[in-house]
């Protein structure tokens, strides 16, 4: 399970965020509860909604039949139609299984040029992921990549083309009329939020990711955060905390981790709480930090700069590999690591940063038992769900993302659309 630990907290600040514990009780309830407000938006809030038995069943055996014939799988998308997926299948995936390439994320021709190149010779399927059709960079790659499985397969490229979109849109035409498998892209789950949908699990399927341990963890985050009490819920303190640090003038929350295997998972996370908060000129500006690399250049900023960030790690307390420093005979100046585990070393340097960095601003720990599929699902369902209370507590709504669509309106008239 994740736990939650509040680093170097003072009395006045343990008094305040209570405080907002039990003024916003109210708002922690009703989130529980589902609001009709936002019934078309909150498929997520039960798991078993898009994923239970019979769905998990479907997109392990169409799973089993692509990794039987692929040598890769194309995932076009572009945000929250690929960020879920990309995070666990980054992490995880399994040695022997597919490739995954992405596309659909990008309109740079040096880029898609080599997302091309990637799949010479190999055996392919491609899954074009979009809520919305008209998003032009899942769109045009889509139509670039229906013309290389053509060219390649011929009269059964549609056998291997697959689309994930909302029923009724132009996508699910496109794939009645020329035969493509079409799979539903839940009208009540916006892009963010899909991770235990189509749109995440079947491209974690493809790569080997056991996609029922990681819904099983999901499940058992949403018991958990709905049966705890406000007082002591993981999910309602940690967004009690972000407001309560905002209020007090901290603009950016910075995720940080020792382990690279959490790369694309940042990605994921700056996108939930952008587009979740980022409105009516309110909200915390989300960035990672990847350490220890980053230690080496923007460790400089967080311990001496601007005092605008608070911080919140991501620690697994379950060794998940070893590797051991050997003596050296030659006098290299590290004799002190002789006999020492990289696992001992790098927690080392996670402990001292954290005594660091919380000294000079507020800082967080989730604990993460492990790193797989069942935490992977727990995380994702803790993050949404407090992102969803922390949008409350701040006064805005979590589900649209109006400003997303500005710069749609300059750019499809500069292409003549």
């Amino acid at each position: 399970m994740l736990n939650l630990i509040i680093h170097n907290q003072s009395e006045e600040q343990k008094q305040a965020v209570e405080g907002i514990m039990k003024s916003k009780e109210s708002v922690f309830n009703e989130a529980k509860a589902g609001e009709k407000c936002y019934a078309d938006s909150q498929g997520w809030l039960d798991t078993e909604e898009w994923a239970d038995d019979a769905k998990l069943k479907h997109l392990e055996e169409f799973a089993k039949e692509i990794r039987a014939n692929a040598d890769a799988f194309v995932l076009i998308g572009v945000g929250g139609s690929n960020n879920a997926a990309r995070s666990v299948v980054e992490a995880l995936r399994e040695d022997g299984a597919p490739e995954i390439i992405y596309a659909g994320n990008t309109l740079s021709p040096d880029a898609l040029n080599r997302m091309m190149k990637k799949l010479e010779g190999k055996s392919i399927y491609i899954d074009c992921i979009a809520k919305n059709f008209e998003t032009l960079e899942p769109g045009s790659s889509f139509r670039i990549l229906r013309q290389y499985m053509e060219k390649t397969y011929g009269e059964e490229a549609h056998k291997r083309i697959i689309a994930t979109g909302t029923i009724g849109s132009s996508l699910e035409e496109l794939c009645t009329k020329y035969g493509y498998t079409f799979l539903e892209f839940p009208l009540n789950v916006g892009g963010r939020y899909t991770a235990m949908t189509n749109v995440g699990l079947l491209p974690m399927a493809v790569a080997g990711i056991d996609i029922r341990a990681l819904v099983q963890g999901a499940k058992d985050m949403q018991k958990r955060v709905h049966e705890e009490s406000a007082e002591n819920n993981i999910a309602y303190q940690y967004a009690c905390l972000r407001n309560l640090y905002y209020q007090e003038g901290y603009r950016v929350e910075m995720l940080s981790s020792f382990e690279p295997q959490f790369r694309f998972f940042y990605k994921w996370w700056i996108q939930l709480f952008a587009e979740s908060e980022g409105k009516e000129n309110k909200g915390i500006f989300p960035v990672a930090g990847e350490f220890s690399e980053e230690l080496h250049s923007v460790g400089q900023f967080i311990q001496d700069g601007s005092p605008i960030i608070f911080e919140t790690f991501l620690d697994v307390t379950k060794q998940n590999s070893s590797l051991i420093v050997a003596p050296d005979e030659k006098e290299d100046y590290f004799n002190y690591l002789d006999g020492k585990d990289f696992w001992e070393i790098n927690k080392a340097a996670y402990h001292a940063t954290v005594t660091a960095h919380s000294k000079k601003l507020p800082c967080l720990t989730i604990e993460v038992g492990e790193l797989d599929a069942y935490h992977f699902g727990q995380l994702f369902y803790f993050f949404q769900f407090a992102c969803y209370l922390s949008c409350k507590i701040m006064g805005v709504n979590a589900f649209d993302q109006p400003g997303v669509e500005a710069y749609k309106k300059w750019m499809f008239e500069a292409l003549g659309k």
